[in-house]
C-alpha cells in the first residue's frame, strides 16, 4: 500500500515540533549563561541585548566548582569501572554456569530494582555510623562511602543487562576457547568480553551517568569536601540572591564530560542496544 501524500509532511512537522520542545531549554540555558545577572532576572528576551563571558569566570569562584568536579570525577568513574567490574564475573556465571540457588540470585538482583532509592537511605546511613563507631571506618563523608553506596543501586542493573548480553553470544565460542587450553576465566577475557564489547560499554555509561548526576544520597552521604556537583550547584543559590546566569554557565560546563563520552561512544552504544537480542 502506498502511504497517504500528507504522511511524510505530518511525519516531518511531529519531528520538527520534538526537536523544537527538546531543543529550547537548552538555547534558553546558552543564552541565560552568557547574559548579565540583571539580563536574567529581568523581562526574558529570546536574544541577549548584552553577552558576556563573565559568568564562566565567576563559576570557579563562587564555589569550589573545581573540587566538586574532582568528586564527581572519581566517584562516577570509580563507581562505574567497580560495578562493571564485578558484574562481568557475576553475568559470566550466571549465563554459563547452572548452580544451586541460580534462579534465586537472578531474581533476588531483579527484584531490587522495584524499590525506590529512598528506601536504602536511612539503612545505609545507619550502616556507615555504626561502622565508625565500632570498628573505626569512617564511610560517612567519604568518597569511598558514596562509591559504595553507588554501588548497591548499579550492580544489580549492570548485573542483569549483561546476563542478557553474554546469552546472545553462543556458548561455543567458549567450548572452542577451552578446547585450546583456555579455562573459563581464559575463555571469558579471550572471547567473551570483547564479543560483548558494546553491551559492556553501554552499560558502563549508564552507570557514569547515573553516578554522575545523583542527588539524594549525596546530599546525605557527604560534607563539605567531599560534596559532588549535583549537590554543589546548590552553592549558587544564597540567602539574598540566586545566581542564574552562573548557575547556567556551570550546568553546561559540568555537561561536557557526559556529553563528550557520550559523543565517543555512540558507535558501541548502538550496538550494544540490541547485543542482547535475538540474532
Amino acid at each position: 500500500m502506498r502511504e497517504p501524500r500528507w504522511l511524510p509532511w505530518a511525519r516531518w512537522i511531529g519531528l520538527g515540533f520534538l526537536s523544537l520542545f527538546t531543543l529550547t531549554p537548552i538555547y534558553v540555558m546558552v543564552t541565560s549563561a552568557i547574559k548579565p545577572l540583571s539580563d536574567v532576572q529581568g523581562d526574558f528576551h529570546w536574544l541577549p541585548t548584552t553577552i558576556s563571558l563573565r559568568p564562566f569566570v565567576d563559576i570557579w569562584k563562587t564555589i569550589p566548582l573545581a573540587r566538586y568536579f574532582g568528586n564527581s570525577l572519581i566517584v562516577a568513574t570509580v563507581a562505574s569501572l567497580a560495578s562493571v567490574t564485578v558484574a562481568i564475573f557475576a553475568a559470566y556465571a550466571i549465563s554459563r554456569f547452572r548452580f544451586p540457588g541460580r534462579r534465586i540470585f537472578s531474581v533476588t538482583v531483579l527484584s531490587t530494582q522495584m524499590f525506590p532509592g529512598i528506601l536504602f537511605l536511612l539503612p545505609l546511613f545507619m550502616i556507615f555510623v555504626n561502622l565508625s563507631n565500632v570498628i573505626g571506618i569512617n564511610l560517612y563523608g567519604s568518597l569511598t562511602g558514596l562509591i559504595i553506596t553507588y554501588l548497591t543501586f548499579s550492580l544489580p542493573f549492570s548485573i542483569w543487562m549483561l546476563v542478557g548480553y553474554f546469552d546472545s553470544i553462543p556458548i561455543a565460542l567458549d567450548e572452542a576457547a577451552q578446547v585450546d587450553g583456555s579455562g573459563p576465566i581464559g575463555a571469558l577475557m579471550r572471547v567473551v568480553i570483547p564479543a560483548a564489547m558494546p553491551g559492556i560499554v553501554a552499560v558502563t555509561v549508564y552507570a557514569f551517568m547515573t553516578a554522575w548526576g545523583e542527588v539524594l544520597f549525596a546530599s546525605v552521604m557527604t560534607d563539605d569536601s567531599t560534596r559532588t556537583l549535583a549537590v554543589g550547584l546548590q552553592g549558587y543559590a544564597t540567602q539574598n540572591d540566586v545566581y542564574w546566569n552562573q548557575v547556567m554557565a556551570a550546568s553546561l560546563v559540568v555537561s561536557i564530560p557526559v556529553v563528550a563520552g557520550f559523543l565517543l561512544l555512540q558507535r558501541f552504544l548502538v550496538q550494544g542496544l540490541t547485543a542482547g537480542a535475538v540474532k
